[in-house]
């Protein structure tokens, strides 16, 4: 059940960040061009960092259980 809700959450997480990113990409694109050469790099590849706890969720093995026979 983790995979699902975590796609989910990922999507959503996708939309959101790329809209902001978006505005604030929009607002800066009349700015200096070094605001430009620091904002989309960073912009670029920021939105995976918020993700790694996510992703480390939905790939972990649950815990053993035990038979209730034993």
């Amino acid at each position: 059940m983790r995979k699902p809700i975590g796609a989910t959450i990922l999507l959503i997480w996708m939309i959101a960040y790329i809209a902001v990113a978006a505005v604030v990409g929009d607002r800066i694109a009349y700015e200096h061009w070094a605001w430009k050469l620091l904002y989309f790099p960073i912009a670029g590849l920021a939105w995976v960092l918020p993700l790694k706890p996510l992703l480390k969720w939905m790939h972990a093995k649950d815990a053993p259980h035990e038979s209730p026979d034993v």
